[in-house]
């Protein structure tokens, strides 16, 4: 069971060091180029939350962030004392550690360092900024949903 801490403590280590160093080496709003132009990397510091929703509430956001990181802390412990499902285990090991993260910056740096775009011709999607917690969060919420069916 110590391999999902260690999964969720690797998220949150590896995004808070992309972030440490996109806020050293990028000016905001400064693009580079990845991969042919395929993959974008920008600072940008998101005052809310998904999309910068509620930023002009950032207090509430950052409690609300907080209310459910230590609820998702709380089932990913109880999960770790069941037996089977491992598929739910990394699952909450991966939104855990994504959860961690964003809130960590929303306490700390009143904002969350997002950074990563994609170089696609859909304008809407071009203009949407990620950070690694965020596709955690994405991928661990399915795996919740699957884990939780089997």
């Amino acid at each position: 069971m110590a391999v999902f801490v260690v999964l969720a403590a690797c998220i949150f280590l590896a995004d808070l060091w992309i972030k440490n160093q996109m806020e050293k080496g990028l000016r905001e709003g400064e693009v580079r180029r990845l991969s042919g132009g395929k993959i974008l990397l920008r600072k940008h510091h998101n005052r809310g939350m998904a999309l910068n929703l509620g930023q002009t509430h950032r207090g509430a956001v950052a409690a609300l962030s907080l209310v459910f990181t230590a609820a998702l802390a709380a089932v990913f412990v109880l999960s770790l004392g069941q037996r089977g499902n491992n598929l739910l285990r990394a699952g909450l090991s991966l939104l855990l550690g994504g959860a961690f993260s964003n809130t960590y910056d929303r306490l700390r740096r009143r904002y969350v360092v997002d950074y990563l775009s994609f170089g696609v011709k859909w304008g809407k999607l071009r203009g949407l900024v990620f950070n690694l917690s965020d596709f955690c969060i994405l991928i661990g919420a399915l795996l919740v949903v699957l884990g939780a069916e089997g």
